[in-house]
């Protein structure tokens, strides 16, 4: 990271309005018609093409903005070739009809939106500390939209339910998001010290659910009982399998192999290429085409996330994601790591995250009580606003014009209580009876 701070620059000014706009255009999706991805990408680039501007007038060495950026391409680049990965398979099995068919044996026996709401949480809270919240929460709200397209009564508490157990559930494992998998490799806590956070971010998000179900609709989704029994097709099964070998290869290649993530799920995607070629080599009627798959993925969602990760790359760069890491010295661990979590539902936990790492702040004689606490709250708190995580942008995309910044905004006090409750017991449980401290 370069020495200059260039916050009280032109530049810096300038930057920080740019994204403050672009922010509010991203947050207004819905007044405005615009997709996210447009503001988001304008945002993240024109920084950048200001900074170097910048740099180029004042005569200034351009290799810390290069370093800097190649770094910042690296970050995203693993983020967004998993995704795109994740997304495909998604839309293989969308294709070989695996979806259609668990909607028919979930509505089939009769459960009501009720039980189908809380079935589809629990899912996504114990999927989610083993593959990770965003490919989870994409999985699940693929779910809900084959359940029932156009009951917004229950799709919005569905999605929003989905988003907040996949982030509480990503918390409490070393790669169930991101952020927890920053503080694990960074030594900031042992494997088992992350399990400790169960019973916080559990009832965290069992509270938020539980407020979230009043509004589910009791009565039943239509089910026509001359309905034709769906069977998933040739090569599903398979392919529901390969996705999870491919979940397992990023684990792999991360913690045994010191490979990125993404070059696991890269090499799933080749694993499912192959495969097809198998299928379409056999003498069947079933002829596939994973480009097609591929073609059908939220492609806006991928941009938006190149855009806002830009965008806070740099304000990182400027010098802006540094103040608050100050804070720690004058209101104490505590208080700023709860903090955090509002942070990051309004920037993405993941560079608030790298701010603090970065940083490495006095988090006092807790100190892994404290680490614990900011990866909760960092987890936990991006589901207080739709686009403050990554798995409540991916169900942004999946479920567009539906689960939206102003109908998550609506039940977003839900989530906070639950957010409060999850700290309130992590209070009792490393600092009181100092379990797990």
């Amino acid at each position: 990271m370069h020495n200059l701070d260039l916050t009280s620059t032109w530049v810096g000014i300038l930057s920080l309005i740019i994204f403050v706009v672009g922010y509010y255009f991203i947050a207004t999706e819905d007044k405005y018609h615009i997709n996210k991805a447009k503001p988001a990408l304008f945002t993240g680039t024109s920084i950048f093409m200001l900074i170097g501007v910048y740099f180029a007038m004042n005569g200034l060495d351009g290799h810390p903005l290069e370093t800097a950026t190649e770094k910042l391409i690296v970050e995203i680049a693993e983020i967004f070739f998993f995704l795109m990965v994740a997304m495909t398979y998604i839309e293989a099995m969308i294709d070989r009809r695996v979806f259609a068919a668990l909607r028919y044996n979930l509505v089939s026996k009769g459960y009501s939106y009720k039980k189908l709401f809380w079935i589809t949480g629990a899912l996504a809270f114990f999927i989610s500390p083993v593959a990770d919240n965003l490919t989870t929460a994409l999985i699940l709200s693929t779910v809900l939209i084959t359940i029932d397209k156009d009951n917004h009564k229950f799709l919005v508490p569905g999605a929003i339910n989905i988003v907040v157990a996949a982030n509480a559930g990503g918390a409490w494992s070393p790669f169930g998001d991101i952020t927890t998998l920053m503080v694990w490799i960074d030594g900031k806590g042992a494997f088992q010290e992350f399990l400790y956070l169960f019973p916080a971010s559990f009832i965290g998000w069992f509270v938020t659910a539980f407020l979230l179900s009043r509004f589910v609709p009791n009565d039943k989704p239509h089910f026509d009982s001359t309905e034709k029994k769906v069977e998933i097709l040739e090569g599903g099964k398979v392919i529901v399998a390969l996705f999870g070998l491919t979940i397992a290869l990023a684990v792999i290649s991360h913690q045994v192999l010191h490979l990125p993530a993404m070059w696991g799920m890269m090499f799933g995607l080749a694993l499912l290429k192959m495969y097809v070629y198998t299928i379409n080599r056999n003498p069947s009627d079933t002829h596939l085409n994973p480009f097609a798959w591929i073609a059908k993925i939220e492609n806006d969602t991928l941009l938006f996330f190149f855009g806002i990760l830009a965008a806070v790359g740099g304000l990182h760069f400027l010098g802006y994601l540094e103040y608050f890491t100050k804070l720690y010295d004058t209101f104490g661990a505590t208080a700023v790591n709860i903090g955090v979590g509002f942070v990051s539902a309004i920037i993405d936990n993941v560079p608030v995250m790298s701010a603090v790492l970065k940083s490495n702040p006095n988090m006092g004689d807790a100190q892994t009580a404290q680490w614990m606490l900011v990866t909760m709250t960092a987890g936990i708190g991006g589901s207080l606003i739709s686009f403050g995580s990554a798995a409540g942008v991916g169900v942004m995309g999946k479920m567009h014009g539906i689960y939206t910044f102003n109908s998550h905004m609506k039940y977003a006090w839900t989530i906070l209580v639950g957010y409060i409750i999850s700290i309130a017991i992590w209070y009792v449980q490393f600092i009181i009876f100092g379990i797990g401290a």
